[in-house]
Parts: C-alpha cells; sequence; structure tokens
C-alpha cells in the first residue's frame, strides 16, 4: 500500500485552486484520492498494532473550519490521520500528514491535560536525567534529532516552579512532541509505511518512559 502519485498530484492542484468550485468539478478526483490516503493510515494503523496498544484512529475532514481563521481558503491542501493510545494507561498519540512539500509524522503529547503536564513538570524538576537520556538514545536521534518539539512555551518557569532550574528549558514546554519532516520522494516510495512505522518504533522509549510517569506518583507507587 503506497501514497500515488495521482493522489500527490490533487493536493498539488489543491493548493493552487482552493475553491469551492474547483472541488466541486474535482469531487471524483477527491474521492479516489481520499481512499487511497484512508487505505495508507489504515495500514499504518494495523503496523502500530503490532507494537502499541491504539483506542482510536481518525482521518481529518479535508473541510477548513474558517469562522475563526485568518486564512479562509475552505479546504486543507493535505491528508492527515492521528492515532491514540490507550486511554489512561498510556496516554499520548501518533500523528501523520501527507502534504506536497510539507509530509510529518509526530508522536508524543501535543496538549497534555493540566494535571498530566503537572506531573510531567515535577518529574522534570525532581529530576531529568531520565527524560534528557531519551534525547541522547541513537535511534531516537536518528528519527527526531534529538529534541523535543513543544509547538508553544512559557517565556518563562510555570508558576510554582524555580526559573533558575537547570533544566528550565523542559519546564517551559507546554507538550512533549518528536517530529520527523518526509520529502516527496519518500512519501511517494513503496516503503513509505515501513518508514512511518520505523520512526514510530522509534518512540518506544519515550512512551514508555512517559506512560510510567504519568501512571505513578513522584515516589514510583502506582496512581
Amino acid at each position: 500500500m503506497q501514497i500515488e502519485k495521482s493522489t500527490f498530484q490533487f493536493l498539488k492542484d489543491l493548493q493552487k485552486n482552493n475553491n469551492r468550485d474547483w472541488f466541486t468539478d474535482h469531487k471524483p478526483i477527491y474521492t479516489e484520492a481520499q481512499q487511497n490516503a484512508k487505505a495508507v493510515f489504515a495500514a499504518v494503523h494495523h503496523n502500530l498494532e503490532m507494537h502499541d496498544e491504539i483506542e482510536k484512529s481518525k482521518m481529518m475532514r479535508i473541510y477548513r473550519d474558517v469562522r475563526f481563521s485568518k486564512d479562509k481558503t475552505p479546504y486543507k491542501a493535505h491528508f492527515a490521520n492521528s492515532y491514540s493510545r490507550l486511554g489512561k494507561e498510556l496516554r499520548g498519540g501518533y500523528f501523520l500528514r501527507i502534504r506536497p512539500g510539507e509530509s510529518f509524522l509526530a508522536g508524543g503529547f501535543w496538549e497534555p491535560n493540566k494535571e498530566d503536564l503537572f506531573r510531567i513538570r515535577k518529574e522534570i524538576e525532581m529530576d531529568a536525567t531520565e527524560i534528557k537520556d531519551i534525547l541522547k538514545e541513537k535511534n531516537y536521534i536518528k528519527h527526531f534529532g534529538g529534541k523535543f518539539e513543544s509547538f508553544g512555551e512559557l517565556k518563562t518557569a510555570p508558576r510554582g516552579f524555580d526559573k533558575n532550574h537547570p533544566d528550565v528549558d523542559l519546564l517551559r514546554k507546554k507538550g512533549f512532541i518528536a517530529t520527523k519532516n518526509f520529502t516527496d520522494k519518500e512519501v511517494l516510495s513503496s516503503n513509505f509505511v515501513d518508514l512511518v512505522d520505523d520512526s514510530f518504533k522509534a518512540l518506544r522509549p519515550f512512551f514508555d518512559l512517559f506512560s510510567d510517569i504519568l501512571t505513578t506518583n513522584l515516589n514510583g507507587e502506582q496512581i
């Protein structure tokens, strides 16, 4: 299973013609492209189930909600899918987006709830050694560059935390995400689904540690 060139071409054409008249005229082509992307996302899901527990998989709608956006184009010129890990036991999730020139995957904790974020920060405050060891892990560096993305950070330490803490850069984060970009050539390759799965597998130490943190107290006792 792979992304077809025709699917990629539809997304390229949509980027140039992001209006309702064009989309309506090309609805049959959209339907074919959507089904192709859906099949690829399903194959990714199947592979994930071989090494993780996925509670929910969701393909994002192509229709944009423009009510509160400066960008008034009616459609997203990409296909994307999220995969949520098993609820309270595991937390976190995976994400994959297919967009010409801007395809990427991500995994981790995008917008953790207030309680989860506080628990992670308390772990960092007490001892961030294990978390920083994840960033130094060889396979993590290979796939994700040895860093966490946050997509939002505080300007200083959170309230109640020392602004001079040695790991204040981690304390300031509002989320903990690993991301990897793909070239168009990689997305269109016959082994793209395997490339995605290799990267998702590289997240295992990250997820294992954070799942443990979020299901225990600071003494390591199950909660």
